[in-house]
């Protein structure tokens, strides 16, 4: 809830109270009743009332406009209001009802809302030398209230201060401990989110792993048999490696490796998918494109990575073979995968360096 909300809520709450005082001082008048018999009011007193009354309606109307007008310093606004409005109430009932001090406690409890500390020490410190003034300048004076009871309601006072102090404390507390355990369980989100990226990237290319691509191809198989999703697979398979691997060495092979890598995840859409499948073989799977379109993209991957330079390598070019294939409807991952395998053997054997689509003995030109 915003502070906006709590200092509406507040000012009703001061009006709740002076609506019963007014009701109570009319009840009062009419029927002549004393809700403490034993208690004696001087005349001049009940000259103070009518006032009272009118300065408390304009206290409260005044801070109405100041909210609804939006300036600023409302929060002060709000707690100044019921400063002067409960000394204002404690005027009024005091001489009638034993125990009005305790109208005097309404700003402290204010703070206790705004969970303010400074808030509470100063109004708390301000109702201790008000009431003591208050105490000896009308109470012992024109009421004749003992002394104990003025130590008694100082007391209270002081042990009402600490007792809120100890809550605002604790929900600090409690609003720490919150927070902590919030970002906890973000640390854990984090943790857990890396972790799942973990398992399903493969840690030297970036790209999916196998088991994140066979499991991405049996969703988009489903989708495209119920839906009719275009679908075509792509196996590349880099010319050479073991010839790059023994000459070069290991760590060069993987530099090539994560360059072709990057290749392909740098030309593929963004509805596409690509994985290592294993070695020095990726695989892609073009969705939502007609064949023509796999095949463009697929002839982009093999001429852009051919035309990398590998420095490092002996500056020879570095080239992949790739067989393509759409998915029909009916014919299964087992198949479509048999096919696509096909269509690579045959563009390894017709040369490497090209792109070769399942169901066709013509070369896509280099």
């Amino acid at each position: 809830m915003n502070t906006e909300v709590w200092h509406r809520k507040i000012l009703n709450l001061y009006w709740t109270l002076i609506a019963i005082t007014l009701v109570g001082q009319m009840v009062y008048a009419i029927g002549g009743l004393k809700l403490a018999p034993d208690t004696t009011a001087p005349e001049q007193i009940g000259y103070f009332i009518l006032p009272c009354c009118l300065f408390m309606l304009l206290i409260m109307i005044v801070a109405e406009v100041w909210l609804r007008a939006e300036f600023r310093f409302q929060k002060q606004i709000v707690i100044g209001s019921g400063l002067l409005v409960s000394y204002l109430l404690y005027f009024i009932v005091e001489p009638y009802i034993d125990g009005a001090q305790m109208a005097l406690m309404i700003p402290v409890m204010a703070s206790l809302v705004y969970f303010d500390l400074r808030m509470l020490f100063a109004l708390g410190g301000l109702n201790l030398f008000m009431y003591a003034g208050i105490y000896f300048g009308l109470e012992r004076r024109l009421l004749e209230k003992p002394l104990l009871e003025f130590l008694m309601m100082e007391c209270i006072y002081i042990v009402f201060v600490v007792m809120a102090r100890g809550v605002i404390v604790r929900a600090y507390e409690t609003s720490h401990y919150l927070e902590q355990v919030t970002k906890s369980e973000q640390g854990l989100l984090v943790e857990r989110a890396l972790s799942d990226k973990l398992l399903k990237i493969d840690a030297l290319t970036g790209l999916y792993n196998h088991k994140t691509f066979h499991e991405y191809l049996d969703s988009l198989l489903e989708q495209s048999e119920k839906n009719g999703l275009q679908l075509q697979l792509a196996l590349f398979d880099i010319d050479n490696f073991k010839q790059v691997n023994d000459t070069y060495g290991h760590w060069i092979g993987d530099i090539v490796l994560k360059e072709v890598a990057a290749k392909i995840g740098g030309t593929i859409s963004l509805n596409d998918f690509a994985a290592r499948y294993g070695g020095e073989e990726f695989a892609v799977i073009f969705t939502d494109k007609s064949l023509e379109d796999a095949l463009v993209l697929a002839e982009a991957l093999r001429s852009g990575i051919s035309e990398m330079e590998h420095p490092y390598a002996g500056g020879k070019p570095i080239t992949v073979s790739i067989g393509l294939c759409p998915y029909r409807a009916g014919d299964g991952k087992e198949l479509l995968f048999r096919r696509t395998d096909e269509a690579l053997y045959q563009a390894k054997r017709s040369g490497k360096n090209r792109v070769i689509t399942a169901g066709e003995h013509r070369l896509v030109p280099v």
